[in-house]
């Protein structure tokens, strides 16, 4: 039972992004629901991501600095701040945050509207709605979820050195440079192609199970709760095959 309904699934979510895909081809969504919806996954969500990146920084330095300073490896600090977050945790945990946040507010929305009849409503007056709710969330996603992992790992990376130097006493200088030295191009755009995929994927997902509700305002949050589980699911899958992919 759960097989068949894991490759229905499967293969409804593969038709669902093949015509979102299309219907952005064909006639792509109006430039200000895009913009809303940026508004609403990326500015909206900033601070959030400030905040828990600067922590991320500094819990990093927390955890690893009693095992480097038995090394006398100390002023490496920097370069596995950068490195850590630029790669993995920025991408994971802004995906993570945003499917939680917006995601769910993506199911949440859009399974109302489908169980109050809003989307019939739509096709009735020949609105597409994958045009019209589907592809701006869509697009927003694979925008707005790289722009926060780059704030992310600012935060971070600042969160790192405030600890490493202020706490620790890291020499400041030794920190950014060896931050310069071992961070490169490909660390970073590496971790932006993961966080507009992990974007990608959760719009999708969450886009999906709430078109796809019923069974009333009982359903609205089984539909919610059911996106928001497998959009965190995927993302940490997909994120094992991106690295070795992409490192």
């Amino acid at each position: 039972m759960f097989f068949k309904k894991f490759v229905e699934h499967t293969g409804e979510i593969t038709l669902f992004l093949l015509k979102t895909l299309i219907t952005i081809l064909k006639k792509p969504p109006k430039v200000k629901h895009t913009l809303k919806y940026m508004e609403e996954m990326g500015v909206n969500a900033s601070l959030l991501i400030i905040l828990t990146g600067f922590f991320t920084g500094g819990v990093l330095v927390v955890e690893t600095y009693p095992t480097f300073h038995k090394f006398n490896a100390e002023f490496l600090m920097g370069a596995l701040v950068s490195l850590s977050l630029a790669r993995e945790l920025s991408p994971v945990l802004v995906a993570l945050l945003v499917t939680a946040r917006s995601g769910s507010a993506i199911a949440a929305n859009i399974g109302t509207m489908r169980i109050t009849e809003q989307i019939d409503a739509l096709e009735v007056m020949a609105v597409n709605p994958f045009s019209y709710l589907i592809a701006p969330r869509f697009i927003a996603a694979i925008l707005m979820v790289p722009a926060l992992t780059v704030l992310s790992y600012i935060a971070g990376v600042i969160g790192g050195y405030f600890t490493a130097v202020y706490i620790y006493g890291v020499n400041d200088y030794m920190y950014w440079e060896k931050l310069k030295d071992f961070t490169e191009v490909k660390d970073i755009a590496g971790g932006l192609y993961k966080a507009a995929f992990f974007g990608g994927t959760l719009s999708i997902i969450t886009s999906y199970f709430g078109y796809i509700t019923k069974g009333g305002a009982e359903g609205v949050g089984r539909s919610t709760t059911t996106a928001v589980v497998v959009a965190s699911v995927l993302i940490l899958i997909f994120d094992y095959f991106l690295t070795a992919l992409i490192y």
